[in-house]
């Protein structure tokens, strides 16, 4: 569990598993520490879409992340030890800014935002196993 926990929390780690496109910078001194605040930024061609993030739960195997931006929401990881291995729940939940926000989302990035998620647990759980013991 511990290592899952590390995977999730330690910035150099979470670039190995977040989608490329998208870059979590920390404001001030990189923390998983509840009141820590961080920026994510979706790399895109045109537009940088940013959401501002706080540490608002955290006790070992669970942070939860609140976003303020394009859209409002709380990113949500808990882990714990399970025979053989570590149990991963991620829940993510939003609300859109705005009715135009919720339209283009739907209309152009639900589906890849599904498929990315699934993706993404992939990658954690790849760079949760090459972690050392």
């Amino acid at each position: 569990m511990e290592t899952v926990d590390r995977v999730i929390t330690d910035q150099r780690l979470m670039h190995e598993w977040l989608n490329p496109l998208l870059v979590c910078e920390p404001v001030g001194p990189w923390s998983s520490a509840v009141g820590a605040q961080s920026c994510f930024k979706i790399q895109l061609p045109l537009w940088q879409p940013t959401l501002a993030s706080t540490v608002v739960e955290r006790s070992p195997g669970l942070v939860v992340w609140e976003f303020d931006g394009f859209f409002k929401g709380r990113d949500r990881w808990a882990c714990q030890a399970e025979s053989g291995g570590t149990l991963l729940v991620n829940q993510f939940t939003f609300q859109p800014a705005n009715p135009w926000v919720a339209w283009g989302f739907c209309l152009f990035a639900a589906q890849l935002t599904k498929r990315d998620m699934e993706q993404q647990l992939q990658r954690l759980k790849r760079v949760a196993e090459a972690q050392p013991r």
